[in-house]
């Protein structure tokens, strides 16, 4: 589903060069779910910044689905972006003044071709995954943080993407509520055949996926 390719990724100023992503050589098939760790500063977010079309590498190339990612236009890598990639933040980023349903059908207003109606059913549908069909009157601020990030799965699961990266999803929660997010993300991937990347600082859960992949100063381990 995704290779990435002899992957450089270097930020420079006028004073310092910062190599960031050191050749990375890496394969994600359909249906896996991998880990990513490492120490903070190892290169792990601007990985998934990469893989998320949200940048671009140095060199290197980037193939979603066979086809590489540079041979797309940019109009082309936004609509990749909306329609194949979900994304789960450490910090949630819903909008506190929207309802738990708006929250949700956020990502369907930039869909072309899907109708309100539509749009209300695939957000009650996912947030039925969540189990937060209870919650969708609901704002932001009246939900725990565990709450909360089940709405920001389901937020990403709404455009039915082949794809979740999903970067500290259990970063901001207690040991309990961080299980239940493990959980969720785990049965995501096995009753639905989710593509999942996460990164993580939590070994015990790193070692719940198929897959532990290790960086240490940008460059990958193991």
């Amino acid at each position: 589903m995704l290779r990435l390719i002899d992957i450089e990724k270097v930020y420079q100023t006028k004073t310092i060069e910062t190599v960031a992503l050191n050749r990375v050589n890496l394969t994600i098939g359909k249906g896996e779910f991998v880990s990513i760790m490492g120490p903070s500063g190892c290169g792990k977010s601007t990985l998934l910044s990469l893989i998320g079309l949200l940048d671009e590498p140095t060199s290197g190339t980037i193939e979603l689905n066979g086809r590489a990612v540079r041979s797309y236009s940019d109009k082309e890598v936004a609509a990749l972006r909306n329609s194949k990639i979900g994304f789960v933040f450490q910090s949630y980023h819903l909008i506190n003044d929207l309802s738990v349903l708006d929250n949700v059908e956020l990502p369907l207003l930039y869909r072309p071709g899907v109708s309100g109606k539509e749009r209300r059913q695939r957000a009650l549908d996912a947030l039925d995954k969540v189990g937060l069909s209870a919650r969708t009157a609901h704002f932001p601020g009246q939900l725990s943080g565990g709450q909360r990030q089940r709405v920001a799965i389901a937020r990403a699961l709404v455009g039915q993407p082949e794809l979740i990266l999903a970067d500290e999803p259990t970063g901001n929660l207690d040991s309990v509520m961080g299980e239940e997010i493990m959980d969720l993300l785990l049965e995501l991937n096995r009753r639905d055949g989710v593509t999942i990347v996460m990164v993580t600082h939590d070994e015990q859960q790193a070692l719940k996926t198929e897959r532990l992949v290790r960086f240490f100063d940008g460059s990958q381990v193991s």
